[in-house]
């Protein structure tokens, strides 16, 4: 999930840590610093068809848990893959292809490193955001040429694929409402998490209710990023998993819908 710095891909792919809403709302792991209870695991792979306006099958998406790796010592991390291709018809008409990819503390939930590539036309980037822990982060961007700057960012910031596996990790119920910090590109979000109740979602694995969650992005500065927010339905279940998303974007509408789950 990939969102570009003037109006966006939040939502390419699906689609970001929560500075106390982590802390608060899920419980902390204990003092032998053993991995937080999450319900996803390695060898999780989500499977979605993209539908986009008048496309109804305008290509796939997958979100996957590849591995659990050492990240050094005491430290080890999830590390997650998101990838996102059009369909034969469309790809003939558009060159497109994204990879995203974090790597997901196991005690923390917050993310080391993460990072973006894109291809679209033919026009290439490569985007890593290496998070110190420490209110500040390494941002590099390749193109051409390549570009690295040091940004701050919260200490407890989070990256736009990470946020969907820490959304599966809370606590969800109607009414909830928290901000979480996320960076982008080099740049600074807030995105804010509300969860309307509960609704019934068709997908692959059948029709099961699910918590309605409206994600909203704002900038530094307050302001709303371009596109409209996001809705996603996670199961109300033990694997909470993401059975739909959908968004408005600049030019039309897409959804993405949960077609096969293996792990």
């Amino acid at each position: 999930m990939q969102m570009s710095t003037g109006g966006s891909s939040v939502r390419a792919l699906a689609v970001a840590a929560l500075a106390t809403a982590v802390a608060l709302t899920i419980p902390a792991a204990p003092a032998a610093q053993a991995d937080r209870p999450v319900p996803f695991k390695v060898g999780e792979t989500l499977t979605f068809d993209v539908s986009w306006t008048s496309f109804v099958t305008a290509g796939t998406a997958t979100l996957a848990v590849k591995e659990r790796r050492a990240m050094g010592p005491g430290k080890n991390a999830y590390y997650l893959v998101a990838e996102g291709v059009p369909s034969s018809v469309l790809g003939k008409l558009y060159q497109l292809y994204y990879k995203a990819e974090s790597f997901l503390d196991t005690r923390t939930l917050l993310p080391a490193m993460a990072t973006v590539y894109s291809d679209e036309g033919g026009r290439k980037r490569h985007k890593t955001t290496t998070f110190k822990g420490n209110g500040t982060a390494q941002y590099q961007i390749r193109t051409a040429s390549t570009a690295t700057s040091t940004v701050k960012v919260p200490a407890t910031a989070q990256d736009p694929l990470g946020v969907i596996y820490v959304l599966r990790a809370l606590p969800l119920k109607a009414g909830l409402s928290i901000p979480i910090p996320m960076t982008d590109s080099g740049k600074s979000y807030t995105m804010r998490v509300r969860v309307a109740g509960r609704e019934s979602v068709k997908s692959a694995l059948g029709t099961l209710p699910a918590w309605k969650v409206t994600l909203t992005v704002t900038d530094a500065a307050g302001k709303s990023t371009d596109d409209g927010p996001l809705t996603v339905w996670i199961s109300d279940d033990a694997r909470k998993l993401p059975l739909k998303f959908t968004a408005g974007l600049a030019v039309g509408s897409f959804q993405l819908t949960l077609a096969k789950v293996v792990g």
